[in-house]
This record gives structure tokens, sequence and C-alpha cells, in this order.
């Protein structure tokens, strides 16, 4: 075990308040935080975005830039006031003994060097060792972050790793000079499902091998429970709710908290029997903030002439020092009452098909050595004999990691590419060879998009208004000016925005209202199926739930059917149907979301779900990570795409597992399954999540 350096906390935030300055006016960022991390003990920092959480890791770093500033409170480091400290004397303890990782790990990276130099120079210029030994320390950290081939690692450019490598690589370069506070801003963020699981497990074991404690930041509940043993939720700039993972997770005393965790899907949540109870209102600008709690105008529990007077302060929950909150109604809530379920909704029957999928292929020809214009040409095998259909009023969920063909076949169904063979059909019409400028207004209306982040889709020079109206020309809709713009009033009061929404631009919208007019205008044409791409990944845990229930409420009233990109099972879980899991171009698993989230499963997909953090100390999950990276396209392994990563291959006899294609089969009514298993080795797979009895 490690010993401690230090007896007291290693941090200590007393009553920290940080403001931004602006030619006009002051922003108070965070307000009165207090907080503290003991030896070897991991922190979790939870809320949405803006409510201060990067701040605050920032006034840890006393990095605010010119416009911030700490103006009241201190910030102890093992008993030292950083705040007090010279600049030459910060240097010295940032990077070495205080280190952050951020949320894009080429942020962190310098293109131009190798990796072994930028992992040298930190114990080179924080202690002062050789070359020699800076490189074996280089190789011993890389080793300890679980990457194939170190040598090879260790020559390579930034560039020349995958994104689960590079966030590997950057939390060897914090641990290189073994740290004593490891600050975590939303590490996993960009990464998938898998490899987030193996970064998390790889940032845990190292904590307890290193004694390094960890300040983790995170909007994902689920992380914070597998990594963190205390957890502080903020709300705009204070601390709300501190206490052990145990007391928070199933004794929260603060209601935000108690809506935070209403608004994930966990297990049992049903989109129409059981559906996600939204945070209502939106979160307050720091110079909007209201009079007495700042929780109140999106509070259940509000009562006026009480909640909105005067400061409201922490306070001690069942006389338990070490859990607090700050709500003045504490003692007077019943905190075990039962939520009013959201509305029920009632399910719409699965109609006729509208798209059918037939050996769909994708292939790219690229040189082999591009750079230099090699004559060699490879083939980039993106899609494999994709074969599948979806209904009228349906939901399939499309899931798998980066690299598994997944937007591929996106652009090929939106005509942003075309089919290298099979056929996609659209009703009675052949589309997978129809480029989308030769496809007619009516196609283009029928198939349309929603996009991962929804800044990059909208045109930051013209209004919300002008841009819904642009798709309703576009697709021929409407008679004349008036009644485009009636149509696009109907269309923002469609997707909850106020009207007045009309007249403003882009930038003055928040990530999720931003969504909302992405939807508007992927529905403006009536469109039959819809393409949602990761569409609330980039969105906090509580919009998520609003713009997920207004997803499925247009497509009850639509009739649409809804293709659902996704990396996040949980969401699957709840929103669809059926589900499609892909690997590596090919179709591996194909059924309902019951039979696909219950064994028997193909072997890939029982990972993914092992992979999936969820938010509830009731689940039991079997921990399978996978190692090593999704084999490239353009040189996929033999035999079975998964095989290289497959903990059940040595239950294959022979060696077809590397040398032949698995064919697909029927393991029940609906569920197929692409993989060498028997049907009675598949029967004998046990569940991957269990829920333990109350």
């Amino acid at each position: 075990m490690p010993k401690w350096d230090h007896d007291g906390p290693i941090l200590e935030i007393d009553k920290l308040s940080i403001s931004f300055f602006t030619r006009t006016r002051e922003i108070p960022a965070v307000m009165e935080f207090s907080a503290k991390v003991m030896p070897g003990e991991a922190l979790g920092l939870v809320g949405e975005s803006g409510c201060g959480k990067s701040t605050v890791a920032l006034g840890v770093m006393q990095d605010l830039g010119v416009n911030g500033r700490i103006v009241g409170g201190s910030i102890m480091f093992k008993g030292r006031d950083l705040g007090a400290m010279t600049p030459a004397e910060l240097r010295k303890v940032r990077g070495s003994e205080i280190a952050m990782i951020y949320q894009e790990p080429m942020a962190s990276l310098n293109p131009a060097m190798r990796i072994a130099r930028q992992l040298m120079e930190v114990p080179m210029i924080h202690e002062g060792i050789g070359e020699k030994e800076a490189y074996a320390r280089a190789l011993e950290v890389v080793r300890d972050v679980k990457l194939p081939d170190p040598e090879r690692i260790l020559r390579s450019y930034p560039h020349q790793l995958s994104g689960g490598q590079q966030q590997r690589i950057v939390i060897a370069m914090a641990l290189m000079s073994k740290p004593s506070l490891l600050i975590l801003d939303e590490p996993t963020t960009a990464l998938d499902v898998t490899v987030e699981a193996a970064v998390v497990q790889l940032v845990k074991d190292l904590g307890v091998k290193y004694g390094t404690s960890m300040l983790f930041i995170s909007h994902n509940l689920g992380l914070v429970l597998e990594t963190c043993d205390r957890i502080c939720v903020m709300y705009s700039g204070e601390a709300v709710e501190r206490g052990s993972i145990a007391d928070v997770f199933d004794k929260m005393r603060h209601p935000y908290t108690q809506a935070l965790f209403r608004s994930i899907p966990l297990p049992g949540a049903d989109k129409n029997a059981r559906p996600l109870i939204a945070i209502p209102g939106n979160f307050p600008l720091p110079h909007e903030r209201p009079q007495g709690c700042n929780f109140g105008p999106r509070c259940d529990y509000f009562k006026a002439g009480q909640c909105d007077q005067g400061y409201v302060r922490m306070a001690m929950v069942d006389d338990d020092d070490n859990h607090e909150s700050r709500c003045l109604r504490l003692v007077e809530i019943d905190w075990t009452a039962q939520p009013h379920l959201a509305e029920q909704k009632p399910r719409n029957p699965i109609g006729d098909v509208v798209l059918r999928m037939d050996d769909l292929r994708k292939y790219y020809e690229v040189n082999a050595s591009a750079l230099f214009g090699s004559g060699t040409r490879k083939v980039v095998k993106a899609n494999e004999s994709l074969t599948f259909d979806a209904r009228e009023s349906e939901t399939l969920a499309i899931v798998g990691e980066s690299g598994c063909g997944k937007s591929t076949f996106a652009k090929v169904l939106m005509g942003l590419e075309t089919a290298t063979s099979g056929t996609i059909m659209l009703g009675n019409q052949s589309i997978g060879d129809i480029a989308i400028e030769k496809r007619s207004t009516d196609t283009v209306a029928n198939v349309q998009m929603v996009f991962q982040n929804p800044f990059d889709t909208l045109n930051p020079s013209m209004t919300v208004g002008r841009q819904i109206i642009r798709a309703l020309e576009v697709f021929q809709i409407g008679d004349g000016d008036a009644d485009r713009r009636e149509r696009m009033l109907r269309l923002l009061d469609l997707v909850k925005l106020p009207r007045a929404f009309a007249e403003r631009k882009p930038r003055q919208l928040s990530g999720g209202q931003k969504q909302r007019v992405g939807i508007a205008r992927a529905f403006a044409g009536g469109a039959k199926l819809v393409v949602a791409d990761e569409p609330v990944s980039a969105l906090d845990v509580s919009v998520q739930a609003a713009v997920t229930d207004l997803l499925m409420e247009i497509q009850r009233e639509n009739k649409t059917t809804l293709l659902f990109i996704s990396h996040d099972l949980s969401i699957v879980r709840y929103l669809s149907d059926r589900v499609m899991v892909m690997y590596l171009g090919h179709v591996v698993e194909l059924g309902s979301t019951d039979q696909v989230f219950s064994p028997p499963y193909h072997p890939y997909t029982e990972a993914l779900l092992s992979a999936v953090p969820i938010a509830d100390t009731r689940v039991q999950k079997k921990h399978i990570v996978l190692e090593g990276d999704v084999p490239s396209a353009m040189n996929p392994p033999p035999g079975c795409p998964f095989q290289t990563r497959c903990r059940w291959k040595a239950q294959v006899p022979g060696n077809r597992c590397e040398t032949q294609m698995p064919e697909v089969r029927l393991v029940a009514e609906g569920h197929q399954i692409k993989c060498h298993l028997s049907d009675d080795q598949l029967r004998q797979m046990e569940p991957v999540i269990t829920i333990a009895a109350e």
C-alpha cells in the first residue's frame, strides 16, 4: 500500500468565491464553495454545464486567465495556501504535485513531438533527472496505462494514436511525477463506452498504486459511482449536496440531486409506462440568479416566502456532518415519497416496413500511403452485408464503437455517399445508388438527420426562424411567405420553444435549445425517416431527458421511423424498440430491446453492456474490459471480425473464429446473432447486469 506523505487533507477548499470581470460587470461564477479531498480519496464533482465545476478546477490550478479572480475563501494544498504562492512556487507544484487531465487529449499534446519526448520532459523539468532515467520512467508508465507495444508508442506522434490511446498518454503524462492530486475534467466524454470503461478502471488502479488523490469532474453520475468515494453536487456556482456515494445516491436530500436522478434512464425506465421526468425551466445565467435558493424557480418543493428569502446555508442531514444539503425545507420534505409520474403515453402500433437494406456494402479505395501518393491501393470495408428493415413508428437503435460503420451507413442512407453494392429501399423506391443532389425533393424531405453537435449545422448569421423557413422553401412546402412563417411558428411550438425565439441567432441559444431547432428543421418537410446521430450525447443529462421526450412525442404524432445512433446503452434501452449492434462494418446482433439486453448475447454485446456506467447502487455488473482497439477496416482480421478481442474464442473448437466468417442465425424469433458459439453455449451465458433486491 502507498504511504501518504501528508496526514491532513490533500486539498481543502474553504468558502471559495471566483468571479470573472467584464467591461460592464462582475460575473460571480463560484460562490462560497467548500470541499475536501483526503489522501488516497476520490471526490466526484457533478452538475450541469455552467455550474462552476471546471472553474473550481482552474481555481485549484491558479489558472483563471486575465479576467478570472478569486474574490474570497482559500485553497489549501497539503496545508499550503495556493493563492499565496509565487509564480515560481506554483510552477514547481503544477504538473509535479498537482496534475490535470482535460476533456480533449489533443489539447494537451504537442503534435510535432514524439510521445517519448513529451513524457520525458515532465520529470526532467520538475525533478532534474537525466534522459536515460526519464525514458525508463516513461516506458514504465506507458506499461502502467496498458498500451500495447510501449516502445512503438513512445516512438509515435500523437496523430498516430487513437483517441483512447491519446487519453491514456495524457494520463501517463500526469502520473510521470507521481502527483499527490490528480484533477480529471470530463476525461472520458469523447471516448467510446468500452474505452471509457478501460480508462476509468485504469485511473482507479493507478490511484491505488501511486497513492494519488483525485478530483473527478463529470456530468455522468454512473461514472462517479464507479470511480469516487464521495460526491459533491453543484448548481449555479454553489455546492448543494455533499456526502459519501452511498449517502447521496441512496439518501439524496436536495431537490436538484433528486431531479438529476429522475432525468436519467435508470433500469426500469420505460418511454411509455415510466417516462423520464425532465427538470423544468432553464439553468439561470450568473447575473440572473433568483433571490434565495438558486434552484427555487425549477423546484417541485418551492415555497414562496420561504425559499425566495435571503441566503441559503449548508445544513447537516440527520446529524451526519459528512452529509450536507443546501435546502431550507430539508426536514419538511418527505424524501421517500414516490415522484408524480410523467404523463404516460400510448404506444403507437408498429406499422409497415418503411426502410429495407439488403446486403448493403460500402467500400472506399485509398492509397496505402496517401501522404506520399503510393501507387498501391487498398480497400476500406466500412460496411459489410448490412441487411435489416425499419418500420413505421419504430425506433431502431444502432450501437457500436467508433469505426464500426454506423456513420458510414447513415451517410449512404442520406445520399451523402452511394452504396458500393446492395440495395436500400425507401418504401418501394431504391435510393442506395442515388446521390443527394440527384434525389427528388420528396425523397430529401422524407429522409432527414439530427446531428450530434447542433451548432455545427446552424448558420450563425441567420435567425432561427429564417433557417426553418429556408428548409420549408427547399422542400417546396407552403403557399407563400405568410404561410411558411405560420408553419415555422407551429414547428417552434412542436419542439416547445417560445415563438419569440424565431428572431434569435444560434449564439443566443443554449445547447438544448439549438438541438430543438435542429429537430424542428429535420421535421419541417414531414420526414418519414429521421436518422438521429448521437443527438443528446453533447447535452446535459437534464436536457437529454427533455430532448429525448420531444423526439418520442414528435414520433408518436407523425408516425416517424427513427434510426437512433448512439453509444449510450442506457438511453438506447429506454427509448428503442429494436437494437442493432455493429462491429467493424458487420451486424453482429439484431433483436428487440429486451432480447438484446438479456442473455444470450453476442460476446461483443456482452462487453458493451458491461461497460455502461449505471447510476444505481443496486446494480451489480459483470466486469469485462475489452483488450485492444477496434481493428482497422483497411486491414480487418481473418475469420470473425471480433475474434481479436473476444473472451469466448477459446470455447470454440478448432480455429474457426480465426479462419471462418460466422453465419447469421436466429436464436429466437426476431433475434439474430452472428457468432460461432453453439446454441448451448449461448444459452449458458449469465446476465451482465443484475439488480439486487431491495
